[in-house]
């Protein structure tokens, strides 16, 4: 567990906070190119690390991320009129660029030179695979964009979607980072009916026996591998054969996850922080894999039933912001006849599981409170990680991953049943002969779903 004070330090993300300050050192998901898709189009708000921000695309495409209010003032920039390269206060038509220059003060005299001396706190921002990031720390620690395989993917390729969670980031992250809660939170009764497809041996099993396996050995073993980037780390399963069934899932600080998927799996979820009580759940498909190729030896006659879940499942699917039909106000549309006879939960949608694990917790968990596992070690990995990073910045000591800037691009999970004397550490690495294979074939459809 952790102390109040720690847990205070690792959740809160407003300026001047320690995390808050790591956290403005990288390159972060501000909002969607669909959310501003034209130029000259009207402004968004956008809440970001507890800032409320405006954003907007001005006439020669290039995306601005200011404070909401006008350094003149303090009017909402949201209700400005987005003209000619430049975003104007209604108020009194002061004019801003996407640099934060003021380009125009028509309030004052034509002979003053104040609006050379005014400047609107701007964030830089880069615009790739769909999603606009932003860094918002200092000027002269900025780091080259990180790059996570979206950089090659031609715009009209881009998909990208994002999805509003109601409780604090750490808790929705921290829910993609525990392997052992899919044997038991996304589990239904019909599994143990699965027929034997041969998939029980050393090599890839098809998507149903993998989730049949889940249900086989609900107590997994974890073992950790740090990296440059964070970690990598492996949920460790016996299968009913015998054999050595392993789930590995890549943590890249501070935001990133990428869940195993079968065989192996790019891209991922960020887990972008509004504010202290709510994040946003972005799904950014990368370059060199879109999600997982997972139909890799799926079985005969496999059919969309044999997942019974609802809504859109795989990252590939998304392209905007993805409204949520199971929330916290409708009880997650929980069934209980389905809970009694067909799932294990009672919740149809498959990520609303998840969502409604993370969020009962409330908006921001009490982690003294908690009793940890052996199934935890990855989450405890992650939160060591980021605390001592946020102390050791306090203390001048750069933060990992940002200079120089990891290869990002490249960073694969994986699913494998393991063959004798197999090494997990492996997989999904430039070590791994499938990597090679399916590199061959960049931007796969995904089939599967991105699985917590």
């Amino acid at each position: 567990m952790l102390s109040k004070e720690e847990n205070t330090l690792l959740t809160q993300v407003g300026p001047g906070t320690m995390m808050g300050t790591l956290l403005r050192r990288y390159w972060t998901p501000a909002l969607l190119s669909t959310e501003v898709p034209e130029p000259d189009g009207p402004p968004i708000r956008v809440r970001l690390l507890g800032e409320d921000l405006v954003a907007f695309r001005d006439t020669d495409g290039r995306v601005g991320l200011f404070p909401q209010a006008c350094p003149h003032r303090g009017a909402s920039l949201f209700f400005g009129r987005n003209e000619e390269a430049g975003l104007r206060c209604v108020y009194h038509g002061w004019k801003f660029d996407t640099t934060g220059a003021c380009v125009d003060m028509p309030s004052e005299p034509v002979e003053s030179n104040f609006k050379n001396k005014v400047r609107i706190g701007a964030y830089p921002t880069h615009e790739s695979g769909g999603v606009v990031f932003t860094y918002m720390g200092p000027a002269e620690t900025m780091p080259a964009f990180r790059d996570l395989g979206t950089e090659a993917i031609p715009k009209d390729e881009w998909r990208a979607g994002k999805q509003f969670t109601y409780c604090n980031w750490i808790q929705a992250m921290e829910g993609n980072i525990d392997t052992s809660h899919i044997s038991w939170l996304h589990q239904w009764h019909e599994l143990v009916e699965t027929p034997d497809d041969g998939t029980d041996t050393p090599g890839y099993p098809t998507n149903m026996k993998s989730w049949y396996l889940w249900s086989q050995d609900r107590a997994p073993r974890l073992e950790v591998q740090d990296t440059e980037y964070g970690f990598r780390y492996a949920g460790i399963r016996t299968t009913p054969n015998g054999h050595t069934h392993v789930r590995v899932t890549a943590y890249i600080m501070p935001y990133q996850t990428i869940v195993a998927g079968l065989p192996v799996r790019a891209g991922g979820t960020t887990f972008v922080p509004r504010d202290d009580e709510t994040c946003w759940r972005f799904s950014i498909n990368s370059g060199m894999l879109n999600g997982a190729f997972s139909n890799v030896g799926d079985a005969p006659g496999a059919t969309p039933h044999n997942y019974p879940y609802a809504g859109p499942r795989g990252a590939g699917r998304m392209n905007g912001v993805v409204e949520r039909e199971w929330r916290p106000d409708n009880d997650y549309q929980i069934d209980r006849s389905q809970q009694k006879d067909r799932l294990f939960t009672g919740i149809e949608n498959f990520v609303s599981q998840d969502f409604m694990a993370t969020e009962s917790m409330g908006p921001v968990y009490d982690r003294s409170q908690e009793h940890l596992g052996n199934t935890d070690k990855a989450i405890i990995r992650m939160r060591r990680l980021l605390l001592q990073s946020a102390r050791d910045l306090q203390n001048g000591i750069e933060p990992p991953a940002t200079k120089p800037a990891p290869e990002l691009a490249r960073i694969y999970s994986a699913e494998k049943i393991l063959a004798p004397g197999e090494d997990w550490r492996t997989l999904g690495t430039p070590a791994d002969a499938t990597v090679h294979e399916m590199e061959k074939y960049p931007l796969a459809e995904a089939q599967a779903p991105s699985l917590g």
